[in-house]
C-alpha cells in the first residue's frame, strides 16, 4: 500500500506520517515548544504535594497588588502575539483574547480573583487552541495585520485598564478601613 507524502511523492506505508506537514521544523515546532513551557510555567509549574493541585506563575504574580494582574496579561499578551505569527485565524485568537480578558478580569477582584487564578489556566487553554489551529492550518484563513494590532492594542487597553481597577479598589479598600 501507497500513500502520498508532503511533496505529493508516494512514499511507503513503512515511512511513519508527519504529524503537522506544514509546519516548518526549524521555526514552528521550536516556537510552539516555547510556548508550551511558558504556558507550562505560568500556569502549572509546581506542583502542591498530597494534593496534585498544580499551580503557575500567573496565580502567584497575581497577587501583587496592581502590577500583577498587568504583567500576567503581558505575558499571556505574547502568546497570542506568537500564535499570530503562526498563522492563527482571527476566530482562535480571539478565542484567546477572551480567555485572558477572563483571567485578568475576575483575576483583579480581591481574593476572590486570587482564588479564581488558581483555578483558571487561561494559558493552557491558549496554548490548545494553538494546537488545534496547527493540527489542521489550512481550514482556515490567517488573522491579518490589522486584526493582530487591534487585538494587541486592546490587550495593553485591559492592562492598562487593570491597573486603574487595582488602584480604584485599593483605594475604596483604603478609604473603608481608615475613614479617611
Amino acid at each position: 500500500m501507497e500513500r502520498f507524502n508532503n511533496r505529493n511523492e508516494i512514499a511507503p506505508m513503512s515511512q511513519p506520517r508527519i504529524q503537522f506537514p506544514n509546519i516548518q521544523p526549524n521555526a514552528k515546532v521550536s516556537t510552539l515548544k516555547r510556548l508550551r513551557q511558558l504556558s507550562r510555567l505560568l500556569d502549572n509549574v509546581i506542583t502542591i504535594p498530597g494534593i496534585k493541585l498544580h499551580v503557575g506563575l500567573d496565580p502567584i504574580i497575581g497577587l501583587l497588588p496592581v502590577a500583577g494582574d498587568f504583567l500576567g496579561v503581558v505575558l499571556s499578551g505574547y502568546i497570542v502575539l506568537e500564535a499570530a505569527r503562526l498563522g492563527a485565524p482571527a476566530a482562535t485568537l480571539s478565542r484567546m483574547l477572551g480567555n485572558i480578558v477572563i483571567d485578568g478580569l475576575v483575576g483583579s477582584i480581591p481574593l476572590l480573583g486570587d482564588l479564581f487564578d488558581f483555578a483558571w489556566t487561561a494559558n493552557e487553554y491558549n496554548i490548545r487552541l494553538l494546537e488545534d489551529h496547527l493540527k489542521f492550518p489550512n481550514q482556515r484563513k490567517s488573522a491579518d495585520k490589522w486584526f493582530v494590532f487591534t487585538i494587541l492594542a486592546g490587550l495593553l487597553l485591559i492592562a492598562i485598564g487593570l491597573v486603574i481597577i487595582s488602584v480604584v479598589i485599593i483605594r475604596l479598600l483604603w478609604t473603608l478601613l481608615t475613614g479617611s
